[in-house]
């Protein structure tokens, strides 16, 4: 099992940033893959952003490419979605996922947080 908490949320006008934290208790972290997915009301939850065990690679949608930023730190069992540019369109809950069969896809997610709530105003 892998235990995630997610913090960082909050509210947010247009053009502005937010720092999403996600902690991780419980199996290896390092052994898994870890990304970020949203769900916003009445629509299915989507990818935004993956980074596999290493770091070392990253994937995005492309309704975020060039806006956010996915890291993590091994040590500190943790993992960041850096939040630039935000639209009203990014409001979403959004959730922390850990898995270990893939990265772009939320089907390929084992373990969830709780989700933290983005809400960005025009």
């Amino acid at each position: 099992q892998v235990q995630l908490v997610e913090s960082g949320g909050g509210s947010v006008q247009a053009g502005g940033s937010l720092r999403l934290s996600c902690g991780a208790s419980g199996r290896t972290f390092r052994n898994y893959a870890m990304g970020w997915c949203r769900q916003a009301p009445g629509k299915e939850r989507e990818f935004v952003a993956g980074i596999s065990w290493s770091g070392g690679s990253t994937y995005y949608a492309d309704f975020v490419k060039g806006r956010f930023t996915i890291s993590r730190d091994n040590a500190k069992r943790t993992v960041y979605l850096q939040m630039n540019s935000l639209k009203p369109e990014d409001t979403a809950v959004y959730y922390c996922a850990a898995g270990r069969d893939g990265i772009a896809e939320v089907t390929v997610y084992d373990y969830w947080g709780q989700g933290t709530q983005v809400t960005v105003s025009s």
